[in-house]
């Protein structure tokens, strides 16, 4: 039997990673300063690489998976998602838009036309826009405005990011989906439905970069002034750490997992918190046969991929968004549950490191873990911007209303 679904505004996320997919189902009720977590729905997604669906038919099934068991938790049918994109198809780039301005004071209209303006810009045909996002206004030339709505002035500018994704990459996880009956709402850059989980409005306004490291990408989003002002996608992620141990101790994928999860240290010197006689473990080389490792030979492994992730973050951060890092790094995804990995970030990148946990949720402690930020986050986004366009240009244009007003909100 299908229960009634809940009183209030509710939205499922579904987080097609390349470990795992998952899926959330949330609820805003009145008086409440945060988001009820209903029910939660994971299954192993063997159909994506590197954020990107390679095999339909087990993406498929792995997100009917996540589904039925999010719905046998909650009791209700669900029939539509808030749906996570991510891969190294993604590509962020700045924009620049400028409109006249006929009555003198700026009104809504204005903002979104000018968005239209920008919407209307080329965009290379193989490439579809995700999201439109201001980062910041000009007025008659002075800068630094943030909602120009009510102001007086005869020109509008803005400067804008623009996210695209590959069309053949989107429309294949659109498939996917509608092949398993869900309904997508709207696709959301995982490193927004992230930020939206797990970073405070105080650490948005002084400057932050948010890393989110998953199994096969590692999102970036960087913050300044309360406005987005770069993402990236590097098709780097926890399966390469994985690979690189399985590769170097001549074991299966499968054991080398296990051993990251349960043993491993993203530094060297951290092994020395384990008691001695346990520095020394045993692992499986086939079926018949195992061998004893130190953990600080893993350790090295780890720790060497690691060095080579956060210097690629830090490297995009510093020169594809046209301003320093800012004053702090929020680290999260299923890495970042990494021993060690917090402290080595702090290292490399010479900034106060924390690691991101989903916030103001409430129903369940099972999603307060860092593997869970892009699911919640997409939660949170769909109960914000919950327009529910059409997939298309017009929907393109809906979506950045969406963002422009709950900016003004």
């Amino acid at each position: 039997m299908i229960a009634k679904r809940p009183a209030g505004n509710y939205a499922v996320g579904l987080d097609v990673g390349t470990t795992k997919v998952c899926a959330i189902v949330g609820v805003e009720e009145t008086g409440m300063k945060g988001i009820r977590i209903l029910g939660l729905g994971t299954a192993a997604s063997t159909g994506i690489k590197k954020g990107i669906v390679v095999d339909i038919e087990k993406t498929v099934s792995s997100i009917k998976s996540a589904i039925q068991e999010a719905k046998d938790k909650t009791g209700f049918g669900i029939e539509s998602a808030y749906v996570g994109v991510a891969g190294g198809h993604i590509k962020g780039f700045h924009g620049y838009g400028a409109i006249g301005v006929r009555n003198g004071e700026i009104r809504e209209e204005d903002v979104e036309r000018l968005l239209d303006s920008v919407g209307a810009m080329y965009i290379p045909v193989d490439r579809e826009v995700l999201h439109i996002i201001p980062s910041g206004f000009k007025i008659d030339g002075h800068n630094g405005v943030r909602d120009p709505v009510g102001m007086y002035g005869k020109r509008l500018e803005a400067q804008i990011h623009i996210i695209t994704g590959a069309v053949t990459s989107v429309q294949n996880l659109l498939k996917c989906c509608e092949l398993a009956g869900i309904e997508v709402n709207d696709i959301v850059l995982e490193p927004l439905a992230s930020s939206e989980a797990v970073l405070r409005e105080e650490e948005r306004q002084k400057g932050v970069a948010l890393m989110d490291i998953g199994g096969g990408t590692t999102d970036i989003a960087v913050y300044g002034g309360g406005i987005l002002k770069q993402t990236s996608v590097l098709a780097i992620g926890g399966n390469h750490i994985t690979n690189d141990i399985a590769v170097g101790l001549g074991i299966s994928f499968h054991e080398a997992e296990r051993i990251k999860k349960q043993y491993g240290f993203a530094l060297r010197g951290m092994t020395e918190v384990e008691p001695k006689h346990q520095r020394i473990i045993d692992i499986t080389v086939t079926s018949s046969h195992t061998k004893r490792i130190s953990l600080d030979v893993i350790a090295g492994i780890i720790q060497e991929r690691c060095e080579e992730l956060i210097r690629l973050v830090k490297r995009e951060i510093e020169v594809h968004s046209g301003i320093p890092l800012g004053t702090s790094v929020v680290l999260t995804g299923g890495t970042s549950l990494l021993r060690g990995i917090r402290e080595l970030s702090e290292d490399i990148i010479g900034l106060p490191v924390r690691i991101g946990i989903p916030e103001k949720i409430m129903g369940t402690a099972l999603v307060e873990s860092p593997i869970y930020a892009t699911g919640v986050g997409l939660v949170n986004f769909g109960l914000r911007y919950s327009t529910q366009p059409e997939l298309g240009p017009s929907g393109i244009i809906e979506r950045m209303r969406s963002w422009v007003n709950s900016l003004f909100k």
